[in-house]
């Protein structure tokens, strides 16, 4: 078995759940948390024939004491902490105005507060764990504010600003941070979500893709370490929307994204 652990947040459906049988697959140790119990018993049912170890744990990200808890408790049994992977998320799409007070902040809770738990309390398990990574699910809203997800990309331009500035901080305790930006992506986050953008792009992504795409976070190419890569669009269209933000002048890439928006 592969002595290499990793602990992911939103585990028990998804991007997350695509995510740990990857790595599962490969024989990783997987710390899945989440707070759909249900969820996560399914994932241990799906583990069982694979190569890897799935220790699963009920967490909402919000609570940084159950974090702690239950992050502490997964590097006691594996003895190490090789990748950090926070993947829990909601989205609230809709006007702004028109939305719910609560659903934001709960929002905000769960994208923001939960990866900043996720990092702080990862940090002392990663520094002591020679190659570590950690990698922040962002965005493609993190390339310009989306209309009809305000909030949501919002909370994703945290997501990107923190990874970058860790990124800086923590390289010279040997640990590499990283994002991922994938467009819409076919899971239930989008069950009943309808916006300009999700018309204009339409969902093209799965969640294996992702999973893939954070695979090879993990596991960069030459180039990819030689130009210390910190942000993996996910899919041919975020590629093309990351780089073209990257040489268009602000106007024009409002205009772009005023466009897809409808």
């Amino acid at each position: 078995m592969n002595t290499r652990a990793l602990a992911i947040t939103g585990a028990a459906a998804g991007i997350g759940r695509a995510i740990a049988l990857r790595f599962l697959t490969d024989g990783w140790t997987v710390g899945a948390f989440d707070l759909d119990a249900a969820g996560l018993a399914a994932l241990e049912a799906d583990a069982a024939p694979l190569a890897g170890r799935v220790v699963t744990g009920t967490l909402d990200v919000r609570d940084r004491a159950a974090f702690e808890e239950r992050l502490s408790a997964f590097v006691a049994d594996t003895g190490r902490l090789d990748v950090m992977i926070n993947n829990a998320g909601v989205l609230v799409a809709g006007q702004f105005a028109d939305l719910d007070a609560a659903a934001l902040e709960r929002e905000i809770g769960v994208n923001v507060l939960g990866v900043m738990h996720g990092m702080h309390l990862a940090f002392p398990h990663l520094r002591a764990t020679p190659g570590s990574v950690a990698v922040n699910l962002a965005s493609a809203s993190a390339i310009y504010g989306q209309a009809e997800l305000a909030n949501y990309s919002a909370t994703k331009f945290y997501v990107r600003g923190l990874t970058e500035a860790l990124n800086l901080e923590w390289a010279d305790h040997g640990v590499r941070v990283v994002d991922l930006w994938p467009l819409f992506v076919e899971t239930g986050m989008l069950t009943d979500v309808t916006t300009g953008t999700t018309e204009s792009l339409g969902v093209r992504l799965s969640a294996d893709d992702v999973a893939d795409t954070v695979w090879q976070a993990v596991h960069p190419n030459a180039v990819q370490r030689l130009s210390r890569q910190v942000h993996f669009a996910v899919g041919r269209q975020a590629r093309v929307l990351a780089l073209g933000s990257r040489f268009s002048p602000a106007w024009l890439t409002r205009q772009v994204n005023k466009r897809l928006a409808h």
